[in-house]
């Protein structure tokens, strides 16, 4: 893949999250009110690889909204359905499939020795969604969600299983502001692990780097504030709004003593994010 396609940081899909940071149902009606789609792109600069030292500029995009009784909602190179039609609801349930694309190292990456080790197959992670959501805590229009995805490669790659718990506060500061807050985290399996971390016997002549079998557990866990700024200074008409933020995780067990990370990347990995998203 070139790096023009690769998207693979955590927390991105959270660009499109803030701008609907008002779509819980309040006393007056809103764009979020029925259907509608909410189109976001940016750049964001962040680790070459997953647990790479070195950094890179990389594009960013997606989309988010709801159709009928189904919400949309994004994931990272990737898509989640909420097929539960609960808007509006003070404490609403979240159900669905979820799919995305890991484009993790599948081009050639910038440290040489990890780059001898070879590039990586795309995976292409599918499975299912569940979440709650107790609206309007503090105020009409916040919210806060605990979700879980459990995904599984279907493309033949890593061929492993992943579960990524995350935990989201939204809410307006302004009636044209408002800010997000997630804490997230992913555990892998040994096959996920072995795929992406471990260094062969083979790997470790082409590369240098001491010969690692990596096992399954937590891989990372984080945390992102993001915020936003509509561009009419009204959130609850859709239309154009500026998005920044940053992003902070940390590599965890045996995926952080892998000399992939130990030796050649970064223990902590630093992201930062800004872009524009229209809502219609």
């Amino acid at each position: 893949m070139t790096r023009s396609t690769r998207i693979l940081l955590p927390a991105l899909p959270l660009l499109l999250a803030a701008p609907a940071a008002a779509q819980t149902q309040g006393p007056e009606p809103s764009v979020f009110d029925g259907d509608f789609l909410t189109i976001g792109a940016g750049l964001a600069y962040g680790p070459d690889y997953e647990g790479a030292d070195e950094g890179a500029v990389y594009p960013l995009g997606g989309v988010m909204g709801r159709i009928g009784p189904v919400a949309v909602n994004p994931r990272i190179a990737g898509l989640a359905l909420d097929v539960i039609p609960d808007f509006g609801s003070k404490i609403s349930i979240s159900l669905g499939p979820v799919a995305r694309a890991r484009l993790e190292r599948t081009r050639r990456v910038k440290d040489r020795a990890v780059a001898a080790l070879g590039k990586r197959d795309t995976a292409i992670e599918a499975g299912g969604t569940a979440g709650i959501s107790i609206n309007r805590l503090t105020n009409p229009y916040d919210s806060l969600s605990f979700s879980m995805d459990v995904r599984w490669d279907i493309a033949g790659a890593h061929r492993g299983a992943v579960v990524a718990p995350s935990i989201t506060y939204l809410t307006p500061l302004s009636r044209g502001t408002a800010a997000v807050l997630n804490l997230s985290a992913e555990h892998v399996d040994g096959d996920y692990a072995r795929y992406y971390y471990d260094v062969t016997p083979a790997g470790a002549a082409a590369s240098g780097l001491p010969a690692y079998s990596a096992h399954g557990g937590w891989k990372s866990a984080g945390a992102t504030l993001m915020g936003v700024v509509d561009l009419d200074g009204d959130l609850m008409n859709g239309g154009f709004a500026l998005v920044g933020g940053v992003s902070y995780s940390r590599m965890l067990g045996s995926i952080r003593r892998s000399p992939i990370v130990a030796q050649r990347g970064a223990d902590d990995q630093l992201v930062g994010a800004l872009g524009v998203a229209f809502t219609f």
